[in-house]
């Protein structure tokens, strides 16, 4: 697509948000794959739409107040850049986008508080235990709040697991076969914390050593993607000081952390740290795609259940992991693998389904009515918001939801799904 944006006046990100819009062709590829697009059927609630308006702002043509709708309803999912035949790399243009206009929109006094509460708290494990708990005391009265103040109420579980610390250092069994570094992740320390745990036993059990350092911290992808570019970028800062260098890989349980991970020589872009970013970058693995590449020890449930696979967009899109945890599934012994035909987003994608309620819940139905369909016993996936949306959606009588790592460990701890 020709266009006229000043790149030498917008910073180091310019370069790949006119790159970006540069090699789009305007073909509608992206079209039938986008969810928004599919729920709304508008033209600038598609990829290609959204790329001609946010060209069109950065070239002072439409004022950016007039974007905003449209951009704020994109999930980030990234499922064009999979379909697109050019090329075309969305997601940095979006999140470089964002980042950019919100040094300049103009939000609404009741939008800043949902932000400034959001990003408070969901990346600080400890806040966002304190007000996951004040939240489950005032689910009672959610019809008094505004509607993505229910939204976020929703999504709380009824009870929290306890406070789980996880170990600096775990060992391997046996004669050690990688060394790695793993990513904590935020939201999930709360919510899950089995994952975590599981994780560890799964690796360790497959003869690798776990580190997990102490001073790392949000990953920065809820910052990033939401706009908070400077945020996200201490928090890069951060992890680039906290991970050791001498690991195998630096792995990662949940698909949009890990997708934040890659995305952090695009943040750190033109800063003194944009190399360390780049060799951190280089060394990050979903934890299903390193075991995939390591190979598992033999494992078997000891009673047959039906397993559907869930593609979290993170993992499947953003990292190109499709087959990787497929591939562990099936080689568990008495697990029928299942398919969902349906390959649309869930509706989580971050803060999504708080900040665009409506069009979440209608993606997150129709999932669930399609899970419904293939009566599995349970839904594998690999990522926290997949996996909190999916068991909301599929209510209590559907198949339970469990992250890929904690069906491969009840698998080696001989402890059946059901």
């Amino acid at each position: 697509m020709q266009h006229q944006i000043p790149v030498d006046q917008l910073g180091p990100q310019g370069a790949p948000m006119a790159e970006a819009v540069d090699k789009c062709v305007h073909c509608g590829f992206c079209l039938p794959v986008c969810p928004t697009y599919e729920v709304m059927g508008e033209e600038m609630d598609s990829p290609r739409g959204r790329i001609f308006l946010m060209k069109e702002v950065l070239e002072g043509r439409v004022d950016l107040q007039e974007a905003t709708t449209f951009v704020d309803r994109c999930l980030g999912c990234v499922a064009c850049e999979t379909a697109c035949p050019s090329g075309v790399e969305y997601g940095q243009l979006i999140t470089a986008y964002r980042g950019r206009a919100e040094t300049v929109r103009r939000r609404t006094w009741g939008d800043r508080l949902l932000r400034w509460m959001m990003l408070s708290t969901l990346p600080y494990p400890a806040r966002f235990r304190w007000a996951a708990t004040m939240g489950r005391w005032a689910r009672p009265l959610a019809g008094m709040f505004p509607r993505r103040m229910r939204a976020m109420l929703s999504l709380l579980p009824a009870k929290l697991p306890p406070r789980a610390v996880l170990p600096e250092l775990t060992p391997a069994e046996g004669p050690r076969r990688a060394r790695v570094a793993l990513l904590a992740t935020c939201a999930q320390q709360v919510l899950a914390p089995e994952i975590n745990a599981a994780t560890l036993r799964v690796l360790a059990r497959n003869g690798v050593e776990v580190i997990v350092p102490s001073a790392q911290g949000c990953c920065g992808a809820l910052a990033a993607h939401t706009g908070a570019q400077s945020l996200a970028q201490r928090m890069a800062i951060q992890n680039l000081t906290a991970f050791p260098d001498d690991v195998d890989a630096v792995l990662t349980n949940a698909a949009g952390c890990g997708s934040g991970l890659h995305e952090y020589p695009l943040w750190l872009r033109g800063s003194e740290h944009e190399e360390r970013a780049k060799a951190m970058a280089a060394k990050v693995r979903d934890v299903s795609q390193f075991l995939a590449e390591l190979g598992l020890e033999p494992l078997a449930l000891p009673r047959s259940a039906k397993v559907a696979y869930h593609d979290a967009c993170h993992l499947a899109h953003a990292q190109s992991v499709r087959q990787q945890p497929r591939q562990l599934l099936r080689q568990v012994d008495g697990l029928e693998l299942l398919e969902i035909p349906d390959e649309l987003c869930c509706g989580s994608a971050g803060t999504y389904n708080v900040e665009q309620p409506e069009t979440a819940a209608a993606l997150g139905a129709r999932k669930a009515a399609v899970i419904r369909d293939l009566k599995a016993d349970v839904v594998a996936t690999g990522n926290i918001g997949c996996m909190t949306q999916l068991q909301m959606h599929l209510g209590a009588d559907g198949p339970i939801v469990m992250h890929t790592m904690q069906v491969l460990d009840q698998a080696y701890r001989g402890e059946p799904l059901l």
